[in-house]
């Protein structure tokens, strides 16, 4: 009996010592993690402080973007918030554009932008607009929209003036409220 007690007893420390070494090899793990994390630059939650800086922004260059607004046949009134801003290439901008509905039911609009000149459009990156869809005012209504965009860093040098124009269009057919409205259940 007394050898299984040995035995036990010998497996109980190789026990203890794989656990200690665990435990010990966790521990060390948060620092050689975060060293691993710093010279990568993988964890920025390290250093809070340290501003984050956009290495696709072009600081060396500012491009002026001008906004115009227009309505074709719509009853709004439309325009932007701001008539121009100076950006550097790369830079993530938000403007915003007002506009009211001066009719006295909904109306449904669509807006169409353009650009001047019409090559910075392909250099024009809209990661937000209220053009993306179908816009509906009650009557009376205003609102701000907004839109948030890029201009790619690959813009040709010789453009330093952007205009985005916006045509509003009014939409054919129903609006949502319209359709919504009692006794148009079931109709087409």
């Amino acid at each position: 009996m007394s050898g299984k007690r040995e035995a036990n007893l010998r497996l109980l420390q190789k026990l203890g010592i794989v656990a200690v070494a665990m435990f010990g090899f966790g521990f060390a793990l948060v620092p050689f993690y975060e060293q691993i994390c710093r010279v990568t630059g993988i964890n920025n939650l390290l250093n809070p402080d340290e501003e984050v800086v956009n290495t696709q922004v072009d600081t060396g260059r500012q491009v002026t973007i001008e906004f115009d607004a227009n309505v074709h046949d719509l009853p709004w009134r439309f325009k932007p918030t701001r008539n121009s801003v100076t950006v550097h290439p790369g830079e993530v901008v938000n403007i915003t554009y007002e506009v009211s509905n001066t009719r006295d039911r909904p109306v449904a609009g669509q807006a169409v932008p353009s650009y001047g000149p019409q090559e910075a459009g392909q250099y024009f990156r809209k990661l937000d607009c209220f053009c993306f869809t179908r816009q509906t005012l009650n009557a009376g209504e205003t609102r701000e929209m907004p839109v948030v965009f890029v201009v790619d860093p690959r813009l040709p040098k010789d453009v330093n003036t952007i205009t985005l124009s916006y045509t509003f269009f009014e939409v054919a057919g129903a609006t949502a409220q319209e359709q919504a409205a009692p006794g148009r259940e079931g109709k087409s």
